[in-house]
């Protein structure tokens, strides 16, 4: 039922936000079309509009300029140099003022320099148009000016056949006046459509392109616009796939010269928008049915929180951790299934605490059992030594011996501790060393030093006898050369460190990864209860950070360290 309502609510809830979405959708769509139309025609109808001022005011300036010509009654002359100068200073967009013949013999010129040859000046269009259709302004596309030596301008020519009075004559002219493009051409690339879109110009007569920001990729034929379709169009807008990508046209004639203003713009731009719209409105239905599944899930956990605890407390039981306990807040069927859930747990522990304090007993007898064994083997083999020395008269040894026996023993009881003072253990095992010495002939020398502070400090006894019995029967003894043991006792770094060295035979690799890895891997030996055994001893009684750490290489020796905590029988208590 918890599933059902939660399903159900979430569902609805879906439905409504899905459709009231998809209406918001539709309805931002259209607006941004919509203003994507009408913020296009202001931009194109505000270019239209700077540029038909620019092109008046030229109009304006070609008007003052044929003016001052029709006054004039020669050519050249000095005061009409002079008034054409002047207008010709007053504006820095002026390239050219030029008065020709319909022959094209030049009459007067701003600036005066000498003309090139091959212009073929009376086939160029501006003065085709001049001469065609006198008394007509005209205004020529974009062209590089080629009249004079050393100037090549982008221009744009305005035109007009005219008639003079000269000598009682008269004499059809032509007057050319140069504008810089740089002007029109800043106006044009001021506009911006979008992030892609632009703008262009073109010729209403003959639809050839005036002004085009990528003019170059035109001429070169790697970049197509429709102009056939632009010139039905005066003003307004419409749509076009020709170029292969869906584009927004916009269209504003500029007025007395035909060109018309072209916009355009990528609708993919306008999907842009829509994509906006797309992520606001999915961003809106993430927290509206977050908000319904946050409702519900608190709903619905008031009904299943409790099993969802007693269910997250069996995995933890399940990953080994038996020190938990439900809580049981009401009397119901999950309140009695975790009242049982928790007496299961409680058993479970107490049983495994049962198995583990055996397991201990256990290990801590046969280590006993096997600690135990050294006694009676050196035993018989010390006393062996004490029959042959007494058989030979050698009083002294045999004193020598069973003194160091007596002592030997004694330290190894040390009245039933476990536990015993470092002085202690270093003592038994000079002890055990003399005995052993005497039996071997002189076989090895030893050294054993020890520093104030680690005298003191408390140890496992019966540590450092097998390790010096393992250095003795498996280093030294096998080997021709006589060797030499050295047992010290440091505190490093708040540790306890008993170290035993031998120059004996060592050992390889292979040998040294088994020796503290149990029985199995060989790291009990026949004689003495074992590396092993003293590594296990000391993980059992300190933990695991503490034991022994052995290196060891062939030819060249055994180094064994016991790591023990350095405690003294006062922070024992």
């Amino acid at each position: 039922m918890q599933f059902l309502i939660a399903v159900s609510f979430t569902a609805m809830t879906a439905v409504v936000v899905f459709f009231v979405s998809a209406v918001l959708y539709d309805k931002f769509n259209r607006t941004a079309e919509k203003n994507t139309v009408q913020s296009n025609q202001q931009v194109i109808y505000q270019v239209a509009s700077n540029l038909e001022y620019y092109i008046r005011s030229m109009a304006t300036v070609f008007s003052a300029v044929e003016q001052k010509v029709r006054q004039g009654e020669a050519f050249p002359n000095q005061l009409l140099s002079e008034q054409l100068g002047t207008i010709f200073s007053t504006r820095e967009d002026l390239v050219t003022i030029a008065l020709f013949t319909e022959a094209g013999q030049r009459m007067t010129s701003l600036p005066s320099q000498e003309m090139r040859s091959n212009t073929h000046l009376t086939s160029q269009s501006w003065f085709r148009s001049a001469v065609e259709n006198p008394n007509h302004l005209s205004f020529s596309v974009p062209h590089v000016q080629n009249l004079f030596k050393g100037q090549y301008k982008w221009v744009v020519s305005m035109s007009k056949g005219i008639t003079l009075h000269m000598g009682g004559r008269d004499l059809n002219a032509v007057l050319l006046v140069d504008v810089n493009f740089k002007m029109i051409d800043d106006l044009s690339r001021s506009v911006k459509l979008g992030r892609k879109g632009y703008a262009y110009i073109i010729d209403e007569s003959a639809g050839n392109i005036i002004y085009h920001p990528q003019q170059q990729l035109i001429y070169a034929g790697l970049k197509y616009e429709n102009v056939e379709q632009a010139l039905k169009y005066t003003y307004g807008s419409y749509y076009d796939d020709s170029t292969g990508e869906n584009r927004m046209i916009t269209i504003q004639t500029v007025g007395n010269v035909g060109w018309k203003i072209v916009g355009v713009s990528y609708m993919d731009e306008v999907v842009t928008t829509r994509k906006e719209i797309t992520s606001f409105l999915v961003w809106l239905l993430a927290l509206v049915m977050g908000f319904v599944l946050l409702i519900t899930w608190y709903m619905s956990a008031k009904i299943s929180q409790p099993i969802k605890r007693l269910e997250k407390s069996m995995q933890l039981v399940e990953r080994g951790n038996f020190d938990i306990l439900v809580p049981i807040r009401r009397d119901d069927e999950v309140g009695r299934l975790s009242r049982r859930f928790n007496l299961m747990v409680t058993r479970i522990r107490e049983l495994m605490n049962q198995i583990i304090h055996e397991q201990e007993a256990k290990r801590k007898t046969e280590l006993e059992v096997l600690q135990s064994q050294i006694h009676p083997h050196f035993l018989y083999n010390t006393l062996n030594s004490v029959v042959r020395l007494a058989g030979t008269g050698k009083n002294e040894e045999v004193i020598t011996m069973i003194t160091s026996l007596s002592k030997f023993f004694r330290i190894s009881l040390s009245k039933g501790k476990t536990v015993i003072p470092v002085a202690d253990e270093m003592e038994h095992v000079r002890h055990y060393l003399i005995i052993q010495k005497m039996r071997y002939k002189n076989k090895f020398e030893y050294a054993i030093e020890a520093e104030e502070a680690a005298l003191d400090c408390l140890t496992l006894k019966l540590v450092l006898q097998p390790l010096v019995e393992n250095a003795i029967y498996h280093g030294i003894e096998p080997g021709a050369d006589e060797g030499f043991i050295a047992i010290s006792a440091a505190v490093v770094e708040g540790k306890l460190r008993l170290r035993v060295k031998d120059d004996g035979l060592g050992m390889g690799p292979e040998t040294l990864a088994g020796l503290l890895e149990g029985p199995k891997a060989g790291g009990v030996r026949e004689n003495g209860i074992g590396l092993y055994n003293v590594h296990e001893r000391i993980r059992l009684q300190f933990g695991d950070e503490y034991g022994l750490r052995i290196q060891s290489e062939r030819e060249a020796g055994t180094t064994v360290d016991v790591w023990l905590p350095c405690l003294r029988e006062e922070e024992r208590q």
